[in-house]
């Protein structure tokens, strides 16, 4: 039996990738089973009496070093902020290509926490900053300095102890360009390098917060338990800088968007599962369910969100348990059919990531081609058609040519990118200033205006005489010879519509970098998780694959 693909028509709509969920594919899982054999050490730690100081943490292979290099901070309670225009923070991080030398920590150490304002060298590959949870961090540290462990309840409704506000790579700020280290086989997956900063973040909170204690009260204090710091992972707050980014990188969310649809499709044309693949789906639901019930948002939205996958994930389980036979030809097929036909995108798209935990071989193979070589899809063909054209189009944007951009509220906002931080923005076009520097990121309606300017033009004309004279198209007419070739690459929406909200996108990426507990504090940024649950450093070599099914309660 052959499956079909999901449809891009029906799958690239926002309200359904915003329904994604971390899985097997994501980038933090896929990075800890890359380097699990890596060497671990923590090679400095000069931290004063209240935690201030630096410290660098190591993974080492054959003749490979990748150095994390922290420096926390002294910070007063106004100064902290997570927006992005903040200055400063509690703590900066820096993933250092190879064993960092003293006039390196010197450079450094002045550098990394001006963040954007400092300077980096071809030998840094990461840049980050973190602010403390401070009610959660106080409380960890009071707790332990009195010789006892926090309280589970407390802990579980935060999941940590920091949180970062920004992750920078590939040429940032003088960072290293991504050609300089693309073909190390190690990092070849999307985003390696900042999962491991953030990873190696999450291991110096822990020793952040003992140390601290340990100098509150040298006698008294405890260590924080093994088990709570495995449950515990890194938080992130997330704003619109990350929208854009699906946008102006098609090829890349093909090939993510791909590797999922590919591994669905081989899971629904299984015809006989073993039971040791039937006990793993089980078990990774079931131990997933804590993850649902422990999953806290003031947030209205994603509380109704989190409401319709309960409901939906009993449904299935009682669907599972009463009406399905395993043993029935193409269980995963029959499994994916009724869950499309009888749940909400939520608890679809989470059992879609719940299918692919089985299968190793299938999602081990797929790993490799998430990446993408953007610049050899650059160059437009312009010898090609205006008939070609014309049907390309048709054929894979035909929702979006249903759009009446004549209407208000389907041309209501517009994105910008702010003059303070160089971050992208999104504003009311009819009541705030600035549409004049509008960004090209309003795809649906350039893509009709594309199609109205060809309409009647002769089925032989050629591109580049088209564009000699369209100029300002030209960015549509490469999307759309594009996705010719990649189907996944357009968000089959309107991203300046009335009713676009920002966070489907932040959600989307972030469930590929394997994000849990998305809490929304707005339409346009939010909170997320990660690692929690994840193996300590020096526990990777014997680490449970299945370790972000794991919770405090």
């Amino acid at each position: 039996m052959e499956v079909k693909l999901r449809d891009p028509k029906d799958l690239m709509k926002l309200s359904k990738l915003g329904s994604f969920h971390q899985s097997k594919l994501s980038f933090l899982r896929t990075f800890l089973n890359e380097f699990k054999d890596w060497e671990y050490n923590r090679d400095l730690f000069e931290l004063n009496e209240k935690g201030y100081g630096r410290a660098i943490y190591s993974f080492s292979k054959n003749n490979r070093t990748y150095s994390l290099i922290c420096f926390a901070n002294e910070l007063s309670e106004n100064e902290r902020s997570d927006r992005v225009i903040a200055i400063k923070w509690d703590a900066t991080f820096v993933l250092h290509d190879g064993i960092p030398s003293k006039q390196d920590l010197d450079r450094l150490s002045i550098n990394v926490p001006k963040q954007e304002e400092g300077r980096l060298s071809y030998k840094e590959l990461s840049l980050a900053r973190a602010n403390k949870s401070v009610r959660i961090f106080e409380h960890v540290v009071k707790s332990l300095s009195n010789g006892k462990q926090p309280d589970i309840d407390t802990l579980s409704k935060v999941g940590y102890l920091y949180r970062t506000t920004a992750v920078y790579g590939s040429g940032k700020f003088g960072l290293a360009d991504r050609f300089r280290i693309k073909n190390r086989e190690e990092i070849y997956g999307p985003f390696r390098l900042e999962m491991m900063l953030v990873y190696l973040v999450r291991q110096f909170t822990f020793d952040q917060v003992n140390h601290i204690a340990k100098h509150k009260d040298p006698k008294l204090a405890v260590e924080l338990d093994v088990e709570f710091c495995r449950n515990l992972g890194i938080g992130n707050s997330t704003g619109l800088g990350l929208a854009p980014f699906i946008i102006n990188h098609p090829t890349l969310l093909n090939n993510w968007i791909l590797a999922r649809e590919t591994a669905l499709k081989k899971i629904r044309e299984i015809e006989k599962v073993s039971k040791t693949e039937i006990d793993i789906f089980h078990n990774c639901l079931i131990r997933s369910l804590k993850n649902v019930t422990n999953w806290h948002t003031n947030s209205d939205f994603q509380n109704r969100k989190i409401k319709s996958l309960t409901t939906d994930l009993e449904k299935f389980i009682k669907f599972l348990e009463d009406d399905f036979n395993f043993e029935s030809s193409f269980p995963f097929n029959q499994i994916y059919n009724w869950v499309e036909e009888n749940l909400n995108d939520e608890c679809i798209e989470y059992v879609v990531s719940m299918m692919m935990e089985p299968y190793d071989k299938i999602i081990d193979s797929l790993i490799g081609k998430m990446s993408s070589e953007e610049d050899n899809y650059f160059n437009i063909p312009v010898n090609r058609t205006i008939e070609e054209l014309r049907n390309i189009i048709e054929k894979n944007y035909s929702e979006i040519l249903k759009i009446d951009f004549a209407k208000k509220e389907n041309n209501q906002n517009f994105w910008f990118i702010s003059k303070n931080k160089g971050e992208p923005r999104i504003a009311d076009r009819y009541s705030e200033q600035g549409s004049d520097l509008e960004q090209p990121l309003a795809i649906a309606r350039d893509i009709k205006k594309l199609y109205e300017s060809i309409f009647t033009k002769k089925n032989n004309l050629k591109i580049g005489k088209f564009l000699t004279e369209n100029n300002h198209l030209r960015h549509v007419v490469r999307r759309a010879f594009i996705i010719e070739e990649f189907p996944y690459a357009e968000i089959q929406d309107n991203t300046i519509g009335s009713k676009l909200i920002p966070i489907d996108m932040l959600r989307l990426k972030l469930s590929f970098f394997g994000a849990v507990k998305f809490d929304p504090k707005s339409d346009k940024w939010l909170r997320i998780n990660m690692f929690q649950g994840a193996p300590l450093p020096r526990e990777l070599k014997l680490f449970d694959n299945y370790w972000i099914y794991n919770s405090l309660n």
